[in-house]
């Protein structure tokens, strides 16, 4: 039976020649960081770095519980080399105390690292003394790599990647999109576009998700201006500009999150659109719940950095069994811009 994937299957799913397959694969120079990147992926997409079962691994396995045991050592916090991904964030702040607060009571010490441009920083740590990593936001498939090398359990809050299997920590962005939807489409409205690159984040794709599967759940017809959920939409304002030329206004902007909530309010009040007057604006996170923002959702941000830890001790004591995805509920909250009302996810 057949079951390594072969450089030819991933040279002929790329479109690219072997040459430069084997060359990304072996982390030899030949081939831009970019196309590096892509070669990657799609090899984790076709399970090239899929583990092998552990041949000892029984049905009556005893599991390690972490609860009790008393803990030393250093964990190291892993955060993207990207503008708004940081401590300073709204978003990531919280997360990073759940990690640094849980740590703290457990007795372990904290390293942080910004995730380097150049990826053999990695070779510079000393495994014997890091117990695990937690990675905060999108990781480059090439550091997750040279992090594979290290040979310690690894979590990642908020991203995956085919290439590198580690258990994970997300909000449910799927389900708590639909919720949004669904009370939206329970007040009547019926036009929406997206906005947000769903490229760009794990999380900004399930929330696609979600969006798309309720409207066609409830039959509603949508036709997604592409721009708007593509990397053009990093220039929010270009981008929208482009799309109100050839689209009719909705009736909701459902934002991939309140960032974008707010960068999309502000294109359309250059455009002499009022919102809340003409067009509702949506988001997700509830980092910014002074401005108009219809609806989003409360995410536990400092929940997500305490579960983490909780399952890397977790994964360090029963490093043999499969790997895990934890979801974590949420709150939608809609907005009436003089009261907030919390439903929360029953």
């Amino acid at each position: 039976m057949k079951t390594k994937v072969t450089i030819q299957e991933i040279a002929d799913f790329t479109g690219l020649s072997k040459f430069a397959v084997s060359r990304a694969l072996s982390g030899k120079s030949g081939v831009s960081s970019q196309t590096r990147e892509m070669i990657l992926k799609a090899a984790g997409q076709l399970g090239y770095f899929k583990d092998q079962p552990n041949p000892s691994m029984g049905r009556n396995q005893q599991l390690q519980e972490p609860e009790n045991r008393k803990w030393a050592g250093a964990v190291l916090v892993l955060f993207p080399n990207v503008r708004h991904q940081n401590r300073e964030s709204l978003y990531w702040g919280p997360v990073f105390d759940g990690i640094s607060v849980r740590l703290n009571q457990k007795g372990l010490d904290i390293l942080t690292l910004t995730e380097p441009s150049n990826d053999h920083m990695f070779s510079l740590l000393n495994p014997q003394g890091i117990l695990g990593i937690v990675t905060v936001g999108s990781v480059s498939t090439q550091n997750l790599m040279e992090i594979k090398k290290l040979n310690i359990p690894v979590v990642m809050v908020d991203h995956m990647d085919p290439a590198f299997q580690s258990d994970t920590v997300f909000t449910d962005n799927m389900h708590s999109m639909k919720q949004i939807m669904t009370k939206l489409i329970s007040r009547g409205y019926k036009r929406f576009q997206f906005i947000g690159n769903i490229g760009d984040a794990q999380s900004f794709r399930e929330r696609w998700i979600g969006f798309s599967s309720a409207l066609e759940e409830y039959q509603i017809e949508h036709q997604q201006v592409p721009s708007l959920i593509s990397p053009e939409v990093e220039n929010i304002s270009e981008a929208l500009l482009k799309a109100l030329a050839v689209m009719e206004l909705p009736e909701v902007f459902v934002c991939a999150n309140d960032m974008t909530a707010v960068f999309v309010m502000d294109a359309l009040k250059e455009q002499g659109i009022d919102v809340p007057g003409r067009v509702q604006v949506t988001g997700f996170d509830n980092t910014h719940d002074h401005l108009p923002i219809m609806a989003t959702v409360n995410v536990d941000k400092e929940l997500l950095g305490m579960r983490a830890v909780d399952q890397l001790l977790w994964r360090i004591l029963n490093s043999d069994t499969n790997y895990e995805r934890l979801l974590i509920q949420a709150d939608v909250l809609v907005r009436e811009f003089t009261n907030v009302v919390s439903e929360t996810d029953q």
